[in-house]
């Protein structure tokens, strides 16, 4: 029988969190210039409460994701004080 390679799995975990946290990807694909390096995060709420941003963005005339963008880039500014 062959030997099977060993090759890093699909969720397999980096060796150093912190390189791998930092590490930047590639550009993003969707041909937007200003977000060409994004990083993706996941986070879980409620129904009710992802309702309530949905309506709020919908009333802003903005997407969810740019709304959000805008509150984390407000509530955690870089060092300098000012938004990335």
């Amino acid at each position: 029988m062959s030997e099977r390679t060993s090759r890093r799995g699909f969720a397999a975990r980096p060796g150093d969190p912190e390189s791998w946290i930092k590490a930047s990807d590639a550009p993003s694909q969707r041909g937007d210039p200003s977000a060409a390096i994004t990083a993706r995060l996941t986070i879980d709420v409620t129904p009710a409460l992802r309702g309530r941003i949905k309506v709020a963005a919908f009333r802003r005339g903005i997407t969810v994701a740019d709304m959000l963008r805008d509150l984390l880039a407000r509530e955690f500014p870089t060092d300098s004080g000012e938004p990335s």
